[in-house]
């Protein structure tokens, strides 16, 4: 359901100027990679009143909400809600986006940048420039144009061959999970060890709740020298277990990058550069007559999800709603790649709360990796009581994300609950 103080952010404005883009779309570079099940889709839910039902293979967010849109507390941000149009309009049509005219553009671009990546990966392997900045930014490049590419396909599905989207887009899942590792684990092992510095030198920060404040000096004192005698053997028991996880996950991406599996995937991407498979029954055909109702439905699953996210007064130690705020990560990419392939680039109201999930996504495997080093046979009280800290501190991180998120988001109203 459209909400009536807004235009659909995917939807091509009538009075929009024509363009002069190819339909590619900006690349632009993404906060963070998914790391593995935190960014597979849920279940299909329930689209919404007029369109097409999910088919098989298809993921989905929460069962959409049929009913009057209404305002949810704490979802709309402190800043300017957005009452216009998201985009600045379809660059390049003037009437309805088809597959040929727009998602066959963007593919093939995706394909020559994520080809073009993979150059420049192998050309920074060498093992004189092996391990340097160079090779890591092409692996970061190669993951952004591989989720494109697979987020699109999954998408708009509909509108192409249904086997060959589905064989390719879980190849390139399977490829992004690989090489995201070695980054995520670098990233966590940097979070972690810089939050113990902190927490750990001359001036702690002020203890949370009510306090005198002669008690809070005092507990600060202890807790400070108890920090001094344990950050530094849970800095180190950190760093062996992430650098360990590290290696191996280097190891396995090596070894995927030099598969015949690897290779297949890279064939298919290179003749995606030239060629789009196009559906060959009617329905297919149909499908691709017009992108926006597939378009549409990303948009409304993420309405959806973000209605239903638990409020923020829950506190930050409920593990279990993390799988609803990850969930929300994934359909607001999903719903950002589409807005690339029908509007012809990105959308900059998205990018402060995509960058909280991120946040989100961070802080909650960083305060994961500090309780697992915790549960470690036979380490020292003190090295048990600084990961305790840091673990509470990643979860205050994640509380902190959440409220980011919900400041940033860009719609006045949401989707009620059904």
């Amino acid at each position: 359901m459209r909400r009536p103080d807004q235009q659909t952010t995917t939807r091509p404005a009538p009075e929009a100027a024509h363009g002069t883009g190819n339909g590619t779309g900006p690349a632009g570079p993404d906060a963070a990679p998914g790391t593995g099940p935190a960014d597979r889709p849920a279940a299909p839910g329930t689209p919404p009143a007029g369109a097409r039902s999910a088919r098989p293979g298809e993921p989905s967010g929460p069962p959409a909400a049929t009913g009057t849109p209404a305002a949810r507390p704490g979802t709309a941000g402190t800043g300017s809600a957005r009452t216009g149009s998201a985009g600045a309009g379809f660059t390049g049509f003037t009437g309805e986006p088809t597959a040929e005219g727009a998602l066959a553009p963007y593919l093939r671009g995706q394909a020559a940048e994520f080809l073009r990546s993979l150059r420049l990966h192998h050309e920074y392997s060498a093992p004189a420039d092996a391990g340097g900045h160079g090779a890591a930014e092409a692996a970061r490049a190669l993951r952004r144009a591989a989720r494109r590419i697979g987020g699109s396909l999954h998408t708009f599905r509909a509108a192409l061959d249904p086997h060959w989207a589905d064989q390719l887009r879980g190849e390139l899942a399977w490829l992004t999970g690989i090489l995201a590792r070695e980054h995520a684990y670098a990233n966590r092992l940097a979070r972690l060890v810089d939050a113990l510095h902190l927490l750990s030198g001359p001036t702690l920060p002020a203890a949370r709740g009510a306090r005198a404040a002669g008690e809070a000096a005092g507990a600060d004192a202890q807790g400070r020298a108890a920090l001094g005698v344990g950050a530094a053997r849970a800095a180190a028991l950190l760093e062996r277990r992430l650098t360990l996880a590290r290696t191996r996950s280097h190891s396995a991406a090596l070894q995927a990058l030099g598969s015949s599996r690897f290779h297949a995937i890279a064939d298919a991407v290179a003749l995606l550069a030239s060629e789009v498979p196009a559906p060959s029954d009617h329905a297919g055909r149909a499908a691709a007559a017009s992108l926006l109702e597939p378009a549409e439905l990303a948009e409304q699953r993420l309405l959806t999800a973000v209605a239903a996210l638990p409020p923020d007064d829950t506190g930050p130690y409920n593990e279990v709603q993390d799988a609803a705020w990850h969930q929300a990560r994934l359909l607001l990419r999903l719903h950002r790649y589409a807005h690339e392939v029908v509007l012809g680039g990105a959308d900059p109201g998205l990018t402060a709360p995509g960058h909280a999930l991120d946040l989100h996504r961070d802080a909650v495997e960083a305060a994961g990796a500090a309780a697992a080093a915790a549960r470690t046979p036979r380490i020292a009280p003190a090295t048990a009581y600084a990961l305790g800290v840091l673990h509470a501190d990643q979860r205050h991180g994640v509380e902190s994300a959440r409220a980011a998120f919900r400041e940033t988001w860009p719609y006045a109203t949401a989707l009620a609950a059904p």
